[in-house]
């Protein structure tokens, strides 16, 4: 099938960094595509290559789409006025605006590696198919590994712009130029033809030797999804009850423990990309000291405080400092992903998730902003500053448990208390008592509706869940419009079409076929 849209800017290139033991071989270019893959080793760099790019800032890395899945909602917020994410966060982004790159981040930069994904997934379903120089079964793994990337990357892409440049075989850079917008629920329909057959082909988890892959339980997660924003809500949950009854993955014993940086890779987490320190990216000489799209993680820092914010007494800063020395810690990150004000207050004090989401006191003393330490490593020998190993998160057990009693209320005949006992462990691990794990039991359908609208807040806190469940919900602009921010005004700026963002005007200027079925390219103009 060839369906048409687009313009963007594709390098023929696969960007390949090392990525701890499956990303380690020398990266390889696609120079002429129609002679590659003439061995196994040949496609194994491609699908390397591959997930490389979702490790860019843009994307996985740093934290490209916390601003959009995030920033602007009522979980977190940066602790200053910070213009390369203000935009997007204050509701004020437009289609110039989406051009502007910093540190590697812009609407621009991730539409374009989101397609790069989708280019380099296509011709390596294409050089694999066939290809006679690779034995069956490893060709049809690695078609599904590629199957599965693409549909990431198209599903963020409906996610973001709604309809958009669809395209399913391999086309010349001609011809992708002048490609207009699909409607989202064509490519939904071929989004989840991929899923499908990523999950037939894909292993249920891999060796150490390739941890960060993706398994047919990611592939999974993002089916179940997309039928709960088709309101499809027993489809959702039979694919839920499938992970939960046919995965590897379960609920760990306590909160703290799937966030234990010397455990990145526990049952809970069904999917995560994984990074190393001291593998470098590209060096750009508008930031000396810094590169990008590397191996090395920068998310960390982003939520790690700076020192020079803290503590609140500034009295103190020298005893904070000396404190913070004799455990090998230092606050030396940005601090610009803090708690919101909005999330801080309202955040359970009974609730034992609270110290992994809530610091406002470090080693005794107040602090000026409330922290999220479930995504910190302050740790100077092994987590230095914007050289982080942590692995980025993508997908865990408890978003299943916690969809699956969302698709048991909402479907016809669900009964709330039935719902209820899918998140039973999710709550009686984040609180001290049965009885306060069991306060939202006997609840009508719209009361426990209510109360999963919280409790995926305080579960999921700033995973990059939060405004896909607000527009699928319906409620993004009451919730935003009932924030108070420190520095922002989203509850003034905030607009109905801002559920989508807009396609970037270098894109438009370079491609008018994007804007033939929707002139005001998603309410923006």
């Amino acid at each position: 099938m060839k369906t048409k849209n687009i313009f963007l800017y594709i390098f023929v290139v696969f960007s390949f960094f090392g990525c701890e033991k499956f990303l380690e071989e020398e990266p390889r270019a696609i120079i002429a595509p129609e002679t590659f893959f003439a061995s196994e080793n040949d496609a194994k760099q491609a699908i390397n290559g591959t997930y490389a790019i979702l490790k860019n800032n843009s994307i996985y890395g740093q934290v490209g789409l916390d601003h959009f899945y995030d920033n602007g909602t009522d979980i977190i917020e940066p602790n200053r006025a910070a213009n390369f994410v203000q935009p997007i966060g204050n509701y004020t982004l437009n289609e110039a605006l989406a051009d502007v790159s910093v540190q590697k981040m812009s609407v621009s930069d991730t539409w374009k590696d989101l397609y790069r994904v989708v280019f380099n997934s296509t011709i390596i379903i294409d050089r694999l198919t066939g290809n006679e120089a690779i034995l069956e079964e490893e060709r049809t793994l690695m078609i599904a590994e590629a199957r599965f990337l693409r549909a990431l990357c198209y599903w963020h892409i409906t996610n973001l712009w709604g309809d958009a440049p669809f395209y399913t075989e391999v086309l010349t850079l001609e011809e992708i130029s002048q490609l207009g917008r699909t409607d989202k629920e064509t490519i939904i329909d071929f989004i989840i033809e991929d899923l499908q057959f990523a999950q037939t082909h894909l292993p249920d988890s891999y060796s150490d030797a390739d941890r960060g892959r993706a398994s047919k339980w990611a592939a999974a997660i993002i089916e179940a999804k997309i039928y709960m924003k088709q309101q499809d809500w027993d489809a959702g949950l039979a694919k839920c009850n499938e992970i939960i009854d046919q995965s590897p993955h379960r609920l760990l014993p306590t909160y703290n423990e799937v966030f234990d940086p010397l455990n990145e890779y526990n049952d809970e987490i069904i999917w995560s990309l994984d990074f190393a320190r001291d593998i470098e990216g590209i060096y750009d000489p508008a930031f000396p000291g810094f590169s990008f799209a590397g191996n090395n993680s920068w998310r960390p820092s982003m939520f790690n405080p700076r020192l020079r914010d803290e503590p609140a007494n500034t009295s103190e800063r020298n005893a904070l400092r000396e404190a913070l020395t004799a455990r090998g810690e230092a606050f030396n990150g940005t601090g610009l992903q803090v708690a919101s004000k909005d999330f801080a207050e309202k955040f359970p004090l009974n609730d034992l998730r609270r110290e992994l989401n809530i610091v406002d006191n470090y080693l005794g003393f107040d602090l000026n902003f409330p922290y999220m330490a479930k995504f910190w490593n302050l740790d100077l020998d092994t987590s230095p500053r914007f050289n982080h190993s942590d692995n980025r998160m993508v997908f865990r057990m408890a978003d299943v448990h916690l969809m699956a009693a969302e698709c048991e209320n909402e479907r016809a005949g669900g009964n709330p208390n039935d719902a209820f006992e899918y998140i039973r462990d999710v709550r009686e691990r984040a609180f001290a008592t049965v009885g306060e794990a069991e306060a939202i039991l006997g609840l009508t359908q719209t009361e426990f509706r209510e109360a999963i609208y919280d409790e995926r807040k305080w579960e999921l806190a700033a995973e990059a869940h939060r405004r896909y469940d607000l527009i699928r919900w319906g409620i993004l602009l009451d919730v935003v419009q009932n924030l108070e921010y420190r520095f922002w005004e989203p509850n003034v700026n905030i607009r109905p079409y801002h559920v989508l963002l807009p396609i970037p005007l270098q894109e438009l200027q370079q491609n008018p076929a994007l804007l033939e079925s929707d002139p005001t390219n998603n309410g923006y103009r």
